[in-house]
């Protein structure tokens, strides 16, 4: 059975999908932008953006019980791949698990609200 997973922590969907949904006891996580969940906004370098995804990640995590350390893949999309060193500083601070989540990162031509990046994640309890 599916069971929607919602939090006032993470922002709000901004189309036609869910924030995440349970299945069989994994988590799927729609792409979490780096906005503000009070303000909606998006606001300050790579750096910034990132630590905003993962805090958004977390919240999500955390409505479902969860933490990062359920985290078995993640799919973090990045606006400039010259970035992907700062990104990966930021992103190493909250993936410490071990073992480490399967990861994809890649490059795309535009994320929406004009975001720096946006990390999608897959959980299992």
């Amino acid at each position: 059975m599916l069971k929607e997973i919602k939090t006032n922590n993470a922002p709000a969907a901004i189309g036609p999908y869910s924030q995440a949904i349970e299945v069989n006891g994994f988590l799927y996580t729609s792409g979490q932008l780096p906005a503000n969940p009070a303000t909606g906004n998006i606001e300050g370098d790579i750096t910034a953006q990132a630590e905003q995804s993962c805090k958004n990640v977390e919240a999500i995590l955390k409505e479902n019980g969860m933490t990062f350390e359920n985290v078995v893949k993640t799919t973090c999309f990045l606006a400039n791949i010259s970035d992907f060193a700062k990104f990966n500083e930021v992103y190493a601070k909250y993936f410490i698990g071990n073992p480490k989540p399967a990861r994809s990162c890649v490059a795309v031509k535009d994320i929406p609200k004009g975001a720096l990046c946006e990390i999608e994640v897959i959980a299992a309890k």
